[in-house]
């Protein structure tokens, strides 16, 4: 086998040129060979001793500023500002408008109809889950996959999905209720003024009780187990362990699952666009999907700013109790 030759210095002539190659300069003897590193150097300690955290937040911060702090301001701006073109003032005249609207005052009771049976209808079926799932179940983790599976579907897949179920002619669910002769002839779950919102609120249940089933979870495994140990142990029943035990020790989670909840709902848009855009008539009209409406059909965006403006001021008060109780603990 051949042998590769080392490079090794020749002469003490090139030991003696590497030497003076690599030799520390300057005044002390940690400087580096090049002044211009060792200014580097102590610039990069700096950074990191005092304002790496800048250079973290920073980007953070800004992007907040573009994406939330912008179109907040330009709403508001928008909002205050005449719908008349070429005047330059600020008035109040679209948020007199909103109240002398009829179509607004519809759509804020249809939103809050909406809100109200989708949150508590959450509350229920997903604490009723939650409570399924913490106990002792076979094949535990399985089960858990399939309850979350529906919040994994995007909102406008969804009511896709369920407006072709809802068919009347060609729907899946009329086919099974004929089939079982649980109906003689085909409802118009859409298109009846008097079912069309509760069937927007039944698939809007199966979309979001696993977000609220998800957070009572947590608070449920959080709970120590020997307080249900020692009320069994003192005779308590089903009952009185989950009067004063489960609810109290869910009480924090139970206000953010609210919380986040009513926020959640009152936004909530793709789905009833995608099922009903609102109809029949306004039937099933939500604040989300008139402002949206304002906004790129009518072309009203002063009007459809005020609206923004109003959905966030509600949206302030309902997260209220949520933004107290964090503070609090903080």
């Amino acid at each position: 086998m051949r042998r590769t030759r080392e490079s090794t210095p020749s002469s003490p002539d090139d030991r003696a040129g590497i030497n003076r190659q690599f030799r520390p300069v300057g005044k002390g003897s940690n400087s580096l060979p090049f002044p211009e590193m060792d200014c580097l150097l102590n610039f990069g300690i700096r950074i990191k001793d005092r304002h790496m955290w800048a250079l973290f937040v920073g980007p953070g911060v800004l992007l907040l500023i573009l994406v939330l702090g912008f179109p907040a301001v330009a709403s508001l701006s928008y909002s205050i500002k005449p719908e008349q073109a070429g005047t330059v003032s600020y008035t109040l005249s679209n948020y007199v408008n909103l109240l002398k609207d009829p179509f607004f005052k519809k759509t804020f009771w249809n939103t809050v109809v909406f809100v109200f049976l989708s949150v508590a209808s959450h509350m229920f079926l997903g604490l009723t889950v939650a409570l399924v799932l913490n106990s002792a179940l076979p094949a535990k983790p399985l089960f858990r996959i399939i309850a979350l599976l529906p919040w994994v579907v995007p909102d406008v897949v969804a009511g896709i999905i369920w407006k072709w179920m809802y068919d009347p002619i060609y729907g899946s669910l009329n086919d099974f209720l004929l089939r079982i002769g649980l109906f003689d002839s085909p409802v118009e779950w859409l298109s009846n003024p008097k079912l069309a919102l509760f069937s927007v609120v039944l698939v809007n249940l199966w979309r979001g009780f696993p977000f609220v089933m998800l957070i009572l979870l947590a608070g449920l495994q959080a709970i120590p187990q020997y307080l249900y140990e020692a009320a069994e142990i003192d005779g308590a029943s089903k009952w009185q362990l989950f009067y004063h035990i489960t609810i109290p020790g869910l009480r924090k989670m139970i206000v953010v699952a609210l919380a986040l909840d009513t926020v959640w709902e009152v936004r909530r848009f793709g789905l009833i666009q995608a099922m009903t855009q609102g109809g029949p008539g306004i039937l099933t009209e939500v604040l989300s999907t008139y402002t949206y409406k304002q906004y790129f059909q009518f072309f009203r965006f002063e009007y459809a700013s005020a609206i923004s403006v109003v959905m966030t001021i509600v949206l302030l008060f309902v997260s209220l109790p949520y933004i107290l109780m964090i503070s609090q603990e903080e």
